[in-house]
C-alpha cells in the first residue's frame, strides 16, 4: 500500500458517511457541516429522519439508500477521501450479521486503497476487555449486535485497507436534544432520576466510563483531518476517565441537590441468590456475565482533551444539565 501525501487540514476532503440519521451520527454530521468544508456524502435509508439541517452549506449530498445494497455506490465509493462508518443494526440475527459483518466489509472493500485515507469504523466496548484486547465472552455469549461486532473486528485484518482503518469503541453515551435523537442511555435518564431518591441510599460495586455524543464527534472530526501517523494507536476506546457507580451516584445527586444520609451496600450474592430466583427474573447469558463483571474500565480512554481539545460535557452534572434535567 503506498503512503500517501498527508492532507493539509484546510483541503476538502470527499467523505462518505453512514449512520447519520442516528444519535451520534447526527452530531458528526453536524459538526462536519458546520466547522469543515469537507464534501459529504451521507447514506441514509430515510432522509426523513434526519432532523438538522443539511442544506445551510452547498457540498452536502443526502444519499437514500441502504448497506444491503451497498454495491450500488461503487463507484462513488472509490473517490472517497475518508469513510466514517457508524451505522448498525441492532435486531434480528440474520439482519445483524448481514448489515454488521458482511456488508460493513464490502463497503471497506468497494474504497480504494490507493485514494482514501482513513476509515473510521464504530465499534463497541463491549467487545474489549480491561487491557483493550478482544474479550473472548462477547463473541461467545454477547448479543447477536455484539458477537456482529465481535466478528466484524476480528476480520478488519483481511482487508487492503486495513492499515488505515481506525476503530473507535464507544463507551456509554449519553446525547440528544430537539433535532438530534436521544441515545439509548440518554433515553433512559428520566427514569433514573425519579428513582433518585431511592437509589442515592445504595452502594452498588461497579465502575464504567460515560461519553457525551458530541464529544465523540469532536474526537472524529480531529481524525478526520489528523488521522493517526504510522506506529500510533488505531484502537481508540472512547470515553472519559473511568467512574465508580458510587461516584456516580453522588454526582446524580449533587447535581439534583439531594443529600445522602446512608448507604447500603448492594452484593452481587444478593441479587444472584435471592431477588432474581424470587422474581422469576430470566437472565440472558451475556446479561449474567455482565452482572457478575461489573468493572466495564479501559485502558487510556479518549476524549477531546485527550487530544488537547475542549470537552463539551465530561461530567454527569454536564450530562444531566444538557439532558434538560433541571438541578435540585
Amino acid at each position: 500500500m503506498p503512503n500517501l501525501q498527508p492532507l493539509d487540514s484546510s483541503t476538502p476532503q470527499r467523505i462518505f458517511l453512514t449512520g447519520g440519521s442516528g444519535c451520534v451520527g447526527h452530531y458528526i454530521l453536524e459538526s462536519l457541516i458546520n466547522q469543515t468544508d469537507h464534501e459529504l456524502y451521507v447514506l441514509v435509508r430515510n432522509p426523513e429522519k434526519l432532523l438538522i439541517n443539511t442544506q445551510v452549506r452547498p457540498g452536502v449530498k443526502i444519499i437514500q439508500g441502504d448497506l444491503s445494497d451497498i454495491e450500488q455506490f461503487s463507484d462513488l465509493l472509490a473517490t472517497m477521501d475518508s469513510a466514517i462508518l457508524a451505522a448498525a443494526c441492532w435486531g434480528g440475527p440474520e439482519e445483524v450479521f448481514e448489515i454488521n459483518v458482511e456488508k460493513t466489509l464490502r463497503l471497506m472493500n468497494l474504497l480504494d486503497p490507493n485514494h482514501c485515507r482513513q476509515v473510521i469504523y464504530f465499534s463497541t466496548e463491549s467487545i474489549l476487555n480491561q487491557d483493550n484486547q478482544l474479550r473472548k465472552e462477547a463473541g461467545e455469549i454477547g448479543t447477536d449486535y455484539i458477537r456482529s461486532k465481535y466478528v466484524c473486528y476480528e476480520r478488519l485484518s483481511e482487508l487492503a485497507i486495513a492499515p488505515r482503518i481506525t476503530t473507535l469503541f464507544p463507551t456509554f453515551v449519553f446525547g440528544g436534544d430537539k433535532d438530534k435523537p436521544a441515545s439509548h442511555q440518554s433515553g433512559g435518564l428520566g427514569d433514573v432520576v425519579k428513582w433518585m431518591d431511592v437509589i442515592r441510599f445504595f452502594k452498588a460495586d461497579g465502575s464504567f466510563h460515560l461519553i457525551h455524543a458530541r464529544d465523540i464527534a469532536t474526537v472524529v472530526r480531529h481524525l478526520i483531518d489528523h488521522p493517526p501517523a504510522p506506529g500510533e494507536p488505531r484502537n481508540l476506546v472512547l470515553g472519559n476517565p473511568a467512574m465508580t457507580a458510587n461516584q456516580a451516584i453522588e454526582a446524580a445527586c449533587k447535581y439534583l441537590g439531594k443529600r445522602i444520609f446512608f448507604r447500603i451496600p448492594l452484593s452481587i450474592g444478593l441479587a444472584n441468590n435471592v431477588l432474581i430466583p424470587l422474581f422469576r427474573i430470566q437472565l440472558a447469558p451475556w446479561d449474567r456475565f455482565c452482572m457478575d463483571y461489573r468493572h466495564f474500565i479501559h485502558k487510556n480512554p479518549v476524549n477531546p482533551s485527550t487530544l488537547g481539545l475542549n470537552s463539551h460535557y465530561p461530567t454527569v452534572g454536564d450530562i444531566l444539565r444538557i439532558s434538560g434535567i433541571p438541578p435540585g
